[in-house]
Formats: structure tokens, sequence, C-alpha cells
């Protein structure tokens, strides 16, 4: 079996030195620089335990940073891989403070096997998984379902969004795959893939666009991405200049591509095997009471291998709605995990 490592990136915003590092950039430069892009739920330490519990054949977690480490972190555990940004980041893009940046250009760093897992610290594992939830035959496992882009012009309460807040970079996304490939040669030489019943009911997305000439989006599950080096390195190759483009902006710019276009990329091309739109959950915790039991609810239950738990929170019981949190991850992980000390 060939190795599989993890990504996970992680950022301290409460650290002094890096938030007058941001700061001083702050002044100079519009992006999304929201306090909800670096809040800190104090939820790492289970991120870690979720893996040591669910997946313990994982090779080596990669822990990316701007350089700060969390001090109850076993720097010294033989599966933990410390990345600093300056470690594989071109110079030019640095400092940074955009997810452009840090996850567009995973490829460069050293020792990173082929085949990896990307997650972002409000992902979590819940439930046991094994290597073929993330790989199959050498290739990612994942979705391929067909989605309409839509561009809102609201945000999720409501409230119209200034013009440099409307998040675009689905259509970019979209621009450069169908610059690529063609849709229809696309989905007859992958059929099967396309059309299968572990989507359930979301097939149904697919079926109603496959009419469309071009690729109108995929559905984005938001879990844990399966990866190949091999993918980033050809996108590259091909795109520099908008990738590059993408990593210079100091925070996430409306017009970036992101990281998705590699998963895209994955999927146009017909490198994917399908994954059960069961293996996950992916959501929004956003101070909805009924939508923060559910959350709970997955956790306790192990309903799904995977959840994502988006921070979308806004107003004054944020230290009340992250201690919950904790404390429902706590009763599902007690136990200390060879990552920490």
């Amino acid at each position: 079996m060939k190795k599989i490592d993890f990504i996970i990136t992680w950022v301290d915003g409460n650290d002094p030195v890096w938030r007058a590092e941001k700061a001083k950039y702050e002044v100079q430069i519009k992006g999304d620089s929201r306090d909800s892009r670096y809040r800190d739920w104090d939820t790492l330490r289970y991120w870690f335990r979720s893996i040591e519990t669910n997946a313990p054949w994982v090779n080596k977690v990669y822990f990316v940073t701007c350089g700060h480490v969390p001090a109850w972190l076993n720097t010294e555990c033989s599966k933990l891989v410390l990345v600093k940004h300056s470690d594989y980041i071109p110079d030019k893009y640095l400092p940074t403070f955009s997810s452009r940046a840090i996850d567009m250009n995973f490829h460069r760093i050293p020792e990173l096997s082929e085949q990896f897992v990307y997650f972002n610290d409000d992902m979590f594992l819940i439930a046991p998984t094994v290597p073929n939830d993330f790989f199959k035959n050498g290739v990612p496992c994942d979705m391929g379902v067909l989605n309409a882009i839509t561009i809102s012009a609201k945000g999720r309460s409501g409230e119209p969004l200034k013009k440099d807040e409307i998040y675009t970079p689905a259509v970019f996304n979209m621009a450069l795959i169908n610059r690529h490939f063609d849709k229809k040669t696309s989905i007859k030489n992958n059929l099967s893939k396309w059309v299968n019943i572990r989507y359930g009911s979301a097939m149904i997305k697919t079926l109603l666009l496959l009419p469309w000439d071009q690729f109108t989006g995929f559905i984005n599950p938001h879990l844990p991405y399966p990866y190949l080096k091999a993918t980033y390195s050809e996108v590259w190759e091909k795109e520099a200049d908008i990738l590059g483009l993408a990593s210079e902006h100091k925070f996430r710019t409306s017009t970036d591509v992101n990281h998705f276009v590699f998963s895209y990329w994955q999927l146009a091309k017909g490198q994917f095997y399908p994954r059960s739109n069961k293996f996950g959950l992916s959501c929004h915790l956003d101070g909805d009471k009924e939508n923060f039991h559910m959350i709970i609810d997955a956790i306790n239950k192990g309903k799904y291998k995977a959840i994502c738990i988006n921070d979308e929170y806004v107003g004054d019981c944020f230290e009340n709605i992250k201690q919950k949190l904790i404390d429902s991850l706590q009763m599902k992980f007690p136990q200390k995990s060879s990552f920490e000390l």
C-alpha cells in the first residue's frame, strides 16, 4: 500500500507577533481578514486525537503554520512533521495571511508523499476510517457530482455584500477547468464514475446538468481533500500565472482561484474513485441552536466518518458555544494522543 500523509494548516490567532505582522499589512491591502478566518476554537488537540483514534494507519502528519506551535504539542512525536510557511512557500509570496498561498503550494513540501489528504483545522474524523476512504487504486476518492454555480450578492444572514466581498473563486476555478477539459468527453470516458449510486439523490443534479456544453460547477463536500502531488504539479505547469497571482495576495481575495481547482482538475480528468455522499457531514456553526445540536449529535453518534464545522458564528455567545463544542469533543476523545505532551 502506498503511503498516505495528512496535512493540517493552523494559525494561532492570539499570537501577538503574528497579529502585529498581520495588522501591518491590513492597512495597506484589501482582502478577507475577518476574525473568523483566524479565530481559535481551542479544538486542535481533539483533531490530533481524532486522527490517532480513527486513522492510525496514516504515515505522517504535516503540521503547517507560520512558525508558532501549541505549548501542549509533542514535537518529538514520530509521526509529526513541523512545517513553516518559509519551508516550502516561495519567498515572493511571504509573509502570507491567505489560505491560497498556503494550500496551493503543498506540492513543494519536502518529502510529502504522493498521496496526501488536506485537512482544515475544523475537520475531524469522528468514526474509524481506512486508506480506501481517501484513495482507491492510486486515485483520490471524491464525489463526481455536477452543480450549477450561483453568485450571491448577500451573506448567509441576508445582508447585502460589498463589491469586494462577493465570492467568485468558484467561477474562476471553472473558467480554468473549461479551458483545459471538454465536459462531454470527460464524462463519456468516465461515465460509471459520474453516474454512480454512491452519490444517492445528489446524482440528480448531474443528470439535469448533462445537456450543458461546459462544466457549470461541482458539488463541494467541504471535507478532508485527497490530492495527488502530481495534480498540483500539472496544474502549476499549465496555469502558473493564475495560481501565482492568487498566491501573491496577502489575504484571501474574492477574485482568486483556490485549491478546489486541484480537486476539480482530478474530477474533470477522471482521476478519481466515486465516494459515498454519506462519508461526511459539512456544516456551519452560525449560532442557530438547531444547527448546533445537529453538530453535537453527529459528533456523539459518529454517524459519519468525517465532519467539517465551519466557523460562521457572529454573536455575543462565542465563549459559551466554544465550550460546549469542546465538551462534546472531550467526551468523544477523552484520551491524550501521542501528539500531546
